[in-house]
């Protein structure tokens, strides 16, 4: 559920913008929702594009952000550290089971037998690198309330073996004082002091799964320093592997940058259901009514409708700015409202399901039900927060005999068992389909007229005359 960007109004961006040497041949991307940033600032001329060679740069964490994120820095010339706790993960990013682009995977296959690439649960290895980047996740728990267990025990455990010298670098959303409260403070506490002795900035990671328009090499970076020295050398070296870097005053500003973007799409996502439900209340198709407004060349981003949101970015992020919010009795009650309807959705779309095969006359106790991708997103095999989940959870509870198809996850946690994909949905007869994810080139040849069909992001061609 992705925004296509379309230019709108906007301002001119405060702060300084570094403008940086790609790596690779690739097309710097638009501003779209804003006026495009001018570069005012070059770290390094066009003919001595930034590198990162002789540098060593620990990565903590090596998740859906980390893992990528340390390939871009070796691919920039940095000879790479990277920590994990889970040692079932450094098992599977060593034999290249992870879910990766196509380019990132060959990457990893070099970058597995090359002594630069250096894996290992030993946290005390932070004390080798000249920058340390923090990439573990922030999730929230089943109440919506920021579970900050694995980011304070990893800022814990670099502050515990940090050294004079160093860069560390913050990526992991969190609330508005992180970076002072986990990395800078606990630094003075310890003796080091920030902005002379070590460096500390926030920069947060905006990595697109499974999408290879959005790659690290293409992507702006913000940053935002504890202190003035800090950002400019965060900058410095954020410019490897970005096209240019945003400068902020704190770090503080740096952190409310990715609660800001993230809580913009929730909402928008929570408005674009909406006015999809609106559509089909009045006989229309809620798709070509969202691609014609999108032909106005301004003040108009198109979000698409869908089954709920997923993944680690939208369903958490805003919850962390609500919750800080709460103890600064705060209201914001548009993004309250947004993320309750974001949360609602799931449901609606079991509703669907039962009314659709009411009127078909059909008791959805005992109906056959197939749920087409369970990942929360085309492109990847991610099931975290994955509205695929709870959908599936629901109606077998209501008794339906539910199954899923999906290529990029041949077996799932569901319901509390291990379940099986079906390797081939033409073999059998369903009662009704659930089109949840279409990761690219899905077969769906084997939908007839006589399947009912519950298209939740109406992606399916009109032409295709499936019935809803």
């Amino acid at each position: 559920m992705e925004p296509v960007p379309a230019r709108s109004p906007g301002s001119e961006p405060t702060g300084v913008l570094v403008e940086a040497h790609l790596p690779h041949a690739a097309i710097v991307p638009t501003q779209s929702d804003s006026i495009q940033p001018r570069p005012v600032e070059s770290l390094e001329s066009p003919d001595s594009p930034p590198s990162l060679r002789g540098q060593t740069v620990a990565v903590v964490g090596l998740g859906y952000v980390g893992l990528p994120t340390a390939l871009a820095l070796r691919d920039a010339g940095a000879e790479i550290i990277g920590i994990d706790v889970s040692a079932a993960r450094l098992r599977d990013v060593r034999s290249c089971r992870v879910d990766l682009l196509p380019l990132r995977l060959t990457q990893l296959a070099e970058a597995a037998q090359a002594p630069d690439f250096r894996l290992t649960d030993e946290p005390a290895a932070v004390g080798e690198a000249d920058t340390v980047v923090v990439c573990v996740p922030t999730p929230v728990d089943r109440h919506k309330v920021p579970d900050l267990g694995m980011l304070s025990a990893a800022c814990a455990s670099v502050v515990r073996h940090a050294r004079a010298g160093q860069l560390i670098l913050l990526t992991s959303t969190s609330y508005v004082g992180t970076t002072r409260d986990m990395l800078a403070g606990p630094l003075k506490a310890r003796g080091l002091n920030v902005g002379t002795d070590v460096f500390v900035a926030f920069a947060p990671e905006r990595i697109d799964p499974g999408n290879p328009a959005h790659e690290q090499e293409r992507t702006p970076r913000v940053v935002g320093g504890a202190d003035p020295c800090s950002t400019d050398r965060a900058a410095a070296f954020l410019s490897a592997t970005a096209p240019f870097v945003h400068r902020l005053a704190t770090a503080e500003a740096a952190e409310m940058t990715k609660l800001w973007e993230n809580t913009f799409r929730a909402v928008n996502i929570a408005l674009a259901n909406e006015l999809s439900d609106s559509c089909q209340a009045l006989g229309l198709d809620p798709r070509p009514v969202i691609e014609a407004a999108a032909t106005k060349p301004f003040g108009f981003m198109p979000f698409y409708p869908g089954p709920g949101v997923g993944g680690h970015c939208i369903p958490c992020d805003p919850h962390y700015l609500l919750w800080q919010l709460r103890t600064a009795e705060t209201e914001s009650p548009l993004v309250e409202a947004a993320m309750q309807a974001i949360a609602r959705r799931p449901g609606s779309v079991v509703r669907q399901v039962i009314d659709r095969l009411a009127r078909s006359g059909v008791p959805v106790a005992g109906a056959r039900i197939l749920i087409v991708g369970i990942a929360y997103k085309e492109g990847v095999a991610d099931l975290r927060e994955s509205p695929a989940l709870e959908i599936y959870d629901r109606l077998a509870a209501l008794g339906a005999r539910v199954a899923y198809v999906d290529p990029l996850v041949p077996m799932a946690r569901m319901g509390g068992a291990d379940v099986q994909g079906v390797a081939d949905p033409a073999a059998a007869k369903w009662d009704i389909v659930v089109i949840h994810t279409l990761h690219r080139d899905t077969d769906l040849s084997w939908l007839d007229g006589d399947t009912a069909v519950v298209d939740v992001g109406h992606r399916l061609p009109v032409s295709q005359e499936l019935p809803r």
